[in-house]
């Protein structure tokens, strides 16, 4: 059985010590890509650590809510949260994801949404001749379409980093010329519609749940803005980095880093016992 790690902050640990005094007034809510699903080269093949669903399951049931605040589309983090052992996202009680920032909803099978802007319409058109003139020195760039956002990525060419420079300002141009906005996550630039960020959709959430306690784990920069609703929802909070080498400025500013998704799901795990310890 994995040992609670304790926070090294004091709003942290203030915050892990209401969770555990108060169970079912906490919502626990988690990135997927990096917190509960390992980074890999291609995120079609992304999957959930195979004991994260058991872990979620349970908090499901102790606590107010389980929430999963995803850059992806909502259902598709839903498909790649099955475990090789047969459970899944949707097997957790009352789970809830806002996908697309927070502008999809996926509860009970359902996923609401309004229609994407059509300023996604407008740059995905315009997008491949942006990258064309770009030249054969981004060999390896490749396009995810989301439906309403679309992620460039350059985790696969020769060199990730400056690829990445190299897109940043003609991506920005892009975005602001059709209404967006780019979201930076690792080797990847975003364009997505404005107006909708992790800590809009947490925020929120925690209001909707009346929630009493929370605690959010992330591993990218578009989970600051999450660490920040934590910190201005007035609640007792616990923010959590899935710490890597990618990605530093996370982990300097959470209450508690954990080795990737694997110390999630121990951490996650660890709290599921010592939630029941306190309560025998």
């Amino acid at each position: 059985m994995s040992t609670l790690p304790h926070p090294t902050t004091e709003a942290g640990a203030a915050g892990l010590s209401a969770i555990l005094a108060d169970p079912s007034g906490a919502v626990i809510a988690l990135d997927f890509d990096g917190t509960l699903s390992p980074i890999v080269a291609d995120p079609a093949s992304a999957r959930i650590h195979p004991f994260a669903p058991a872990a979620l399951v349970e908090l499901g049931r102790r606590t107010r809510a389980v929430v999963i605040v995803t850059g992806r589309p909502a259902a598709l983090a839903i498909s790649y949260g099955r475990s090789p052992g047969g459970l899944g996202l949707d097997d957790v009680p009352g789970l809830v994801v806002l996908g697309q920032y927070g502008v999809e909803r996926w509860e009970s099978d359902v996923v609401t949404a309004p229609p994407p802007p059509e300023g996604v319409a407008r740059a995905r058109r315009a997008l491949p001749s942006v990258l064309a003139a770009l030249g054969p020195s981004l060999r390896g760039v490749w396009v995810e379409d989301k439906g309403r956002a679309l992620a460039v990525h350059t985790r696969r060419t020769p060199d990730p980093q400056g690829s990445l420079e190299t897109l940043r300002a003609p991506l920005v141009s892009l975005a602001a010329e059709h209404g967006l906005t780019v979201e930076p996550g690792r080797f990847v630039l975003e364009l997505r519609p404005t107006g909708t960020d992790k800590g809009d959709a947490l925020g929120a959430f925690l209001v909707e749940k009346s929630a009493r306690s929370v605690l959010f784990a992330g591993d990218d920069l578009g989970d600051l803005a999450a660490f920040a609703a934590v910190r201005g929802s007035g609640l007792p909070g616990v923010t959590v980095c899935s710490g890597s080498a990618e990605v530093t400025e996370l982990a300097k500013q959470a209450d508690l880093v954990v080795d990737g998704p694997s110390g999630v799901v121990g951490l996650l795990s660890a709290l599921v016992a010592a939630i029941d310890g306190k309560s025998t």
